[in-house]
């Protein structure tokens, strides 16, 4: 009769264990290999400043957590971070909130964080609209010698700048 294959044996074939733990056992005459399972637990409280109840430390169970389940578990938890930080954006200085909140590991992606920070949100959008104009402009000479005309021209520059000051103020009414 075949001896079944252990679980950390087939895993290896997969990708190595980074801990495996064996011992020896003797049992009579021979002696066997035996394996013991890794098992880490943590207690922490992963939650940061979170907004959703958590029970005390005495009163909580361990939960298995997996790359299946991961997302899962940090939208139970929903961790978040809230401080305030310099603005160096700025020239006036001071600082402003932060308040980062994570229900799942891409959260953690640094697009994903700028998207919940007002000022740094503004300044992606406004660097994705200037890589569209330039991947617009490459090849374009029509939009090109429109654009270098409309940035010649200081009263054209000007209205533009008005227009789209108006703009602003126009959506951030209708908010």
């Amino acid at each position: 009769m075949a001896k079944k294959e252990s679980i950390q044996k087939r895993l290896q074939k997969v990708r190595p264990p980074r801990v495996q733990l064996t011992y020896e056992v003797e049992r009579g005459d021979a002696i066997e290999i035996k394996e013991l399972p890794f098992v880490v637990g943590v207690v922490a409280d992963l939650a940061g400043q979170s907004e959703v109840e958590q029970p005390k430390l005495r009163d909580r169970k361990f939960v298995n957590i997996d790359r299946d389940n991961f997302d899962d578990v940090m939208k139970a938890i929903e961790p978040r971070a809230a401080f305030q930080v310099e603005n160096r954006l700025s020239e006036t200085g001071g600082k402003f909130a932060v308040d980062l909140r994570f229900k799942s590991m891409a959260d953690f992606n640094p697009d994903e964080v700028v998207s919940q920070i007002e000022p740094l949100r503004r300044l992606l959008e406004a660097r994705s609209k200037l890589a569209d104009l330039r991947n617009k402009l490459a090849g374009n000479d029509k939009l090109e010698d429109l654009l270098s005309e409309v940035l010649n021209n200081t009263q054209q520059l000007q209205t533009l700048a008005k227009d789209q000051g108006d703009a602003a103020d126009h959506d951030k009414q209708g908010e």
